[in-house]
């Protein structure tokens, strides 16, 4: 009797659904917040936890578990208990959004728990992964390495958090979390796999290893630094080390272009997407550090609410993270379905064309809408410094940004389910 197991491309297309739910919960918040009818408070963490936990995770996960099967030259990773994981995963999930739906924090301590035990009992695997690739030019390990420690060093935190372990330091806990995941994890991994990606995409070699070794060894270095200015507050510190990661994105910004224009590469849907995820990235940089100028006392301060708040982080969620996301699903997923379905290497290149050809139809339109939608938050924000929530021009240019990202979403799903849906011929 077979092993029941769970393949790569099941947490890639699970992550990507959960990542899509959680979009709809947040669009449908800010149309909400503009009317408004702002809706339960609660609804926001469901929306963030959900993507980042249920989609972000998970897709992660996947793309480990993709990246050794190609290393094994096998459509299975080397764990047995794919299955396990990714019920306790997907589980442990849909625990943390019921625990906040009901403000049940005890629910949403021992789901994180579960989150953590997931995490961990992976970290072997991929810590080991990280080590194949140390002595490659430029390699990416070093960021890999660093993300799991955040991932997990995030995860201790917001179980610390639900069960009031820290009530005292409760404010810098949160602040903790939230970067610790967002830049420990998220954006060390995601520079991480866009390093190792883009010249595989260009077929291209990187414009500079040493650039890329630098900005590798710098990137973890000023984020623990960050880190430090959080917990003992000093805005200063945070400001100077955000000057020094905004240069050092710039650097890692233009290795890549220099990389894509030294190709001679026309470029791709994959291409494209990490492209702008590195603009996005770049202005996050940017902006982070600009807030963190508004609340110097010398300067003056600018009216600064929830909504820019929210405009500032989902320019960094959408624009870098979906960016990316985007541009890493548009090479992998064909090249997963290639491997998977024709054993033979003579035979995969006609349906590796077609898959590529799906999710480069409309790359243009999708592009544009998703680059602009993100723009989108930022004027919706600078807006409302001349106008009211309640204005026509407010109104307008809200329905302007759900539509452009709504549009671009489920282009870009109906691509998806269009490559998962041909079969290869006979």
């Amino acid at each position: 009797m077979s092993r029941v197991t769970c393949q790569p491309l099941t947490f890639l297309i699970t992550g990507f659904s959960w990542l899509l739910l959680s979009s709809l919960v947040g669009l449908a918040i800010l149309i909400g917040l503009v009317h408004g009818t702002p809706l339960p408070s609660w609804l926001r963490l469901v929306h963030v936890h959900a993507a980042l936990i249920g989609g972000i995770l998970q897709l992660t996960i996947g793309g480990l578990f993709a990246s050794l099967s190609a290393t094994t030259q096998s459509d299975r990773t080397p764990s047995n208990s794919h299955l396990g994981l990714f019920v306790a995963l997907n589980a442990a999930t849909v625990g943390l959004l019921i625990g906040f739906g009901i403000g049940n924090m005890t629910i949403v301590g021992v789901a994180g728990i579960v989150v953590t035990g997931a995490v961990a009992s992976i970290a072997t695997v991929a810590w080991q992964y990280s080590r194949q690739s140390l002595t490659q030019p430029a390699s990416p390990s070093w960021l890999y390495r660093f993300s799991l420690i955040a991932l997990l060093g995030g995860l201790a935190i917001g179980v610390a958090m639900a069960f009031r372990f820290i009530p005292e330091l409760y404010p810098h806990a949160r602040l903790l979390h939230l970067h610790v995941i967002l830049l420990g994890f998220v954006t060390m991994a995601m520079v991480g796999a866009t390093h190792r990606l883009l010249p595989i995409i260009l077929n291209a070699e990187l414009y500079s290893p040493r650039l890329a070794r630098l900005v590798m060894v710098v990137l973890p270095a000023g984020f623990t630094t960050l880190i430090g200015g959080f917990i003992t507050s000093s805005l200063r510190l945070e400001f100077a080390i955000g000057g020094l990661l905004v240069f050092c994105i710039g650097l890692y910004a233009y290795n890549l272009l220099r990389t894509w224009v030294g190709s001679g590469h026309p470029g791709n849907a994959a291409s494209d997407h990490l492209l702008i995820a590195t603009f996005f990235l770049v202005l996050m940089m940017i902006m982070g550090v600009l807030i963190a100028a508004n609340f110097l006392p010398q300067l003056p301060a600018l009216p600064f609410g929830s909504l820019h708040l929210a405009a500032y982080t989902h320019m960094a969620l959408i624009g870098f993270i979906f960016q990316t996301v985007f541009g890493a699903l548009s090479h992998g997923i064909p090249e997963i379905l290639v491997t998977s379905r024709i054993a033979s290497r003579k035979k995969q290149g006609p349906y590796q064309d077609q898959l590529a050809a799906i999710m480069n139809q409309w790359r243009a339109v999708q592009l544009t809408g998703l680059s602009f939608g993100t723009m989108g938050f930022g004027v919706l924000a600078a807006m409302t410094w001349n106008f009211p929530l309640s204005s026509l021009s407010i109104q307008i240019a809200t329905w302007v940004t759900v539509g452009l990202l709504l549009g671009s979403l489920t282009l870009f799903t109906a691509k998806l389910a269009w490559a998962l849906g041909i079969r290869p011929p006979e």
